[in-house]
């Protein structure tokens, strides 16, 4: 049984196709990469599958769970989270405040148990900690934990990013461009810390991606995206070689 499930997703914007009867069967534990050049509809893709963006026509199900159209908010409550392109962190508040901020819905307090401080928000509070500190750890950010997300170096802000994503407890973790900006070592780091999450997390991993050494070394499935219509889609050694796919990326040759 596919963990998630998408037929014919489709999404037009004043007339432009940005993606085009997409589908996909997500297998669990896999980890599983979305290329294609500029404006191929990778990010409408990702915002589609996480309630930014209601699709034009097409479903998705979640462990046979139809959330089309459900909102962002319940989408992230039943298993899916994602990073972005842009990175979005709280830049003016403490690293582990970022990670407290993803795990405040899974620790409810009323507002009378708040206001007067109560046993039972003491021992909410001391797990957030903890929790949160167990995400850093997981990232390598733990000795950062005080400093303000601005003040950390780019590669750490992306990890931070991660670690947000990850306190919300995915089935399904959707990576916007990890490695965009990074230096190899960086990028390095990245790709282990993706097959920890899999391995140690039990997380289904889906990204998208510009580096192709990366994806290609990583992922076992791929789907190439053009012009918001999947051309392409198998293992590595495939997608390497299919026309379709060279001719995306590198153009066609025209001859008189």
């Amino acid at each position: 049984m596919p963990l998630l499930q998408v037929i014919g997703l489709s999404k037009s914007f004043r007339g432009v196709r940005a993606l085009d009867g997409y589908t996909l069967q997500l297998s669990p534990l896999s980890i599983h990469g979305v290329i294609g050049p500029n404006g191929a509809g990778k990010t409408t893709l990702f915002n589609l599958l996480t309630g930014f963006l209601k699709p034009t026509s097409g479903t998705i199900h979640l462990l046979q769970q139809d959330i089309t159209h459900a909102p962002a908010y319940r989408i992230a409550q039943l298993g899916i989270a994602r990073t972005f392109q842009n990175i979005r962190l709280f830049g003016n508040l403490p690293v582990i405040e970022n990670v407290k901020v993803a795990l405040q819905s899974q620790f409810a307090n009323s507002l009378w148990a708040t206001l007067i401080s109560s046993r039972a928000f003491q021992q909410n509070e001391r797990e957030l900690e903890a929790r949160a500190e167990q995400c850093l750890e997981l990232v390598g950010l733990t000795s950062q934990r005080d400093q303000e997300a601005h003040n950390l170096p780019y590669g750490e802000q992306r990890k931070l990013e991660i670690a947000r994503a990850v306190a919300l407890n995915p089935k399904i973790l959707l990576l916007d461009e990890p490695t965009a900006g990074m230096n190899p070592n960086e990028t390095d780091e990245i790709l282990h810390l993706i097959r920890r999450l899999r391995d140690e997390l039990n997380i289904t991993i889906m990204l998208v991606a510009h580096d192709i050494p990366l994806i290609m070394n990583l992922c076992t499935h791929i789907q190439v995206l053009n012009y918001g219509r999947l051309i392409a889609e198998g293992a590595p050694q495939t997608v390497r070689t299919n026309p379709e796919v060279i001719a995306a990326y590198l153009g066609q040759a025209k001859y008189a």
